[in-house]
């Protein structure tokens, strides 16, 4: 028997695993500095309300700062296009949404990124409907109210949106389809813009995700019509459905799910996923995010791929029927 042979399969072993070690240091101490969280839409609108504390109590789990990045700029792909280009260590997520992971592939020609491939789903963490608003002055009272109008008038009754291919765009063309109605869309830059011109009635009508309109639909500034999804939303549950409303087969639910680039380790996944799904779970964090208007509703990455996935048939049928396409 060699007598070098035991001293030197230790030291192979411990050449083995320095190496191991060193290929994945973010993966055995993750997180040992500051995330980015990046949202790629401007402060004040849905995304950004959602995200700002959700990134503190995310923050306080991890023992980490989660900091804020606004990046906002065609209809969120130019932030998910820088997440997309960042290492794949965990430490550069998305505040994605359904529109720049699902909607976007089928309403713009070309994209530097891939909405899909290019990330690793992590979670769901909100989701709210989409809320069908007018203003307090409006003849409007309920939705009811509002097709009857549109179908006396086509084409005459507009509604504003955050922009075009945006959650509340498409939504409201879903609505004109099922209602068998012809809306005359009005775009904006922003939600931010597009609630200015309703508080002011320059516009009669607009449908946004909730978060974004709630606190003046509480404060009497904002009449809330119906909402997009199957019951009623907990954060305003005197207001009804629209298939209460009597479209019958019509659901819209807008999310907020983190992705991380492609290629991320598993580990850093699934740490992060617990994280989420802890501070999800907490009765102040939940309360936190009623209050704004959304439900916290953490969820495993397959079942974020999963809800993607369907996402992507559903709205892409509704683009193409609509005839939208983004340069």
């Amino acid at each position: 028997m060699n007598p070098l042979a035991s001293p030197r399969r230790r030291l192979f072993a411990g050449l083995a695993a320095a190496l191991a070690f060193a290929a994945f240091p973010a993966t055995a101490q993750y997180p040992d500095k500051p995330i980015k969280l990046v949202v790629p839409f401007p402060p004040g609108g849905p995304t950004d309300i959602v995200a700002r504390p959700l990134a503190q109590a995310l923050g306080t789990a991890l023992k980490q700062n989660v900091i804020i990045e606004n990046k906002g700029g065609a209809g969120g792909s130019i932030g998910a296009d820088l997440v997309a280009k960042s290492p794949a260590d965990g430490y550069t997520l998305l505040m994605g949404t359904v529109g720049t992971n699902a909607i976007n592939g089928a309403l713009y020609k070309t994209l530097p990124h891939h909405p899909v491939n290019d990330f690793t789903p992590v979670a769901l963490v909100a989701s709210s409907p989409v809320a069908l608003v007018v203003n307090p002055l409006s003849e409007y009272k309920t939705a009811r109210e509002y097709v009857a109008a549109a179908k006396a008038n086509p084409g005459k009754v507009s509604f504003g949106s955050a922009g075009a291919g945006t959650p509340g765009h498409l939504t409201g063309e879903m609505f004109a389809t099922a209602a068998q109605v012809k809306l005359q869309h009005v775009p904006y830059k922003g939600s931010a813009p597009a609630i200015t011109d309703l508080l002011g009635n320059q516009i009669p009508s607009m449908f946004d995700p909730l978060q974004a309109t709630i606190a003046n639909i509480r404060a009497g500034k904002l009449r809330a019509l119906a909402v997009s999804g199957t019951a009623r939303s907990p954060a305003l549950p005197d207001v009804p459905t629209v298939q209460e409303s009597g479209i019958q087969s019509f659901e819209v639910t807008s999310w907020n799910g983190i992705f991380a680039p492609k290629g991320t380790p598993s580990e850093v996944i699934a740490t992060m996923n617990r994280a989420l799904q802890a501070v999800l779970a907490k009765p102040d964090v939940k309360q936190r995010m009623l209050d704004l208007g959304v439900e916290a509703r953490a969820s495993t990455p397959d079942e974020l791929r999963a809800r993607l996935q369907t996402d992507i048939v559903k709205w892409g049928e509704v683009i193409a029927k609509a005839g939208i396409e983004q340069q």
